[in-house]
């Protein structure tokens, strides 16, 4: 892939003595909406913190637009940062802030715009994801979808180069799902963002992304588009887009004879 946003090169990283990620590389598009989508517990909230330098890897390296982040001076690093803009699970809106102050706070920040400029654009944010008349709300008196809309408005307020969706339709009911999904294609396609989106939701995500990655076993078992990753006959991505109990991807996590955990036998 010659026009990548994000490169990835061989990388692992562990827990303790648990491996995560073992020699993985991937590359995500410029321009576009990829989708990284695998069984639980395969770390893909784990790989999105590891681009945004959040972790560090145990080996191997993360290029965001060129800049090697986990090896960037603090200089370099705060303004690649500045590129990136992330929506997490919870949407984690600051609870003693008013949805203004929310999605202003990464203006003032980071900026030294004035304060009529600042206003301007928080106004902005919130009409992009249809929140412009709650603006004086607190995250307690907003709804579930709301409270990720505004979040969305805020990771988008320094107008990023790349967006990091960590589960954006999780609880979602399906007209919030909807709002959502219009929502990141609109900016994708608007402006140009580079967006990777984490999710379990096969369908919606399939529906919006250009590029897809299937994580599996601490290694990219497919990618590509999602048609392709739709025939493909690996067993292991057959099983996660079609929800089979019984496949490749085992139900029970790793684990010594349970009749010796009954006895009490520690050895």
């Amino acid at each position: 892939m010659k026009n990548a946003y994000v490169e990835i090169n061989n990388l692992s990283f562990a827990r303790k003595e648990r491996a995560i990620y073992e020699n993985v590389s991937l590359k995500i598009p410029r321009g576009k909406i990829t989708a990284v989508m695998g069984p639980s517990g395969t770390g893909k909230t784990t790989l999105l913190r590891l681009i945004a330098a959040q972790l560090h890897p145990d080996k191997g390296s993360v290029l965001v637009d060129g800049v090697d982040i986990h090896k960037a001076n603090r200089s370099a690093l705060y303004e690649t940062r500045k590129k990136i803009g992330m929506l997490f699970q919870s949407g984690a809106l600051f609870s003693d802030m008013s949805v203004y102050e929310n999605v202003a706070f990464p203006l003032e920040e980071h900026t030294d715009l004035s304060e009529d400029i600042i206003k301007d654009i928080v106004l902005m944010k919130l009409q992009s994801v249809g929140l412009r008349g709650a603006i004086g709300l607190m995250p307690s008196e907003l709804s579930g979808g709301m409270a990720r809309r505004v979040a969305l408005a805020r990771a988008i307020a320094l107008d990023p180069e790349l967006v990091l969706y960590d589960e954006p339709f999780a609880g979602q009911d399906p007209i919030s799902k909807g709002v959502l999904v219009e929502l990141i294609q609109k900016l994708n396609k608007a402006v140009g963002i580079t967006s990777v989106l984490v999710s379990h939701d096969v369908e919606e995500s399939l529906s919006i992304s250009d590029h897809v990655c299937i994580l599996s076993g601490g290694s990219v078992v497919a990618q590509g588009s999602p048609e392709e990753i739709k025939a493909s006959n690996d067993e292991r991505v057959v099983q996660f887009l079609n929800g089979q109990a019984d496949g490749p991807v085992p139900f029970h996590f790793p684990s010594g004879s349970f009749q010796s955990d009954l006895m009490g036998d520690s050895n």
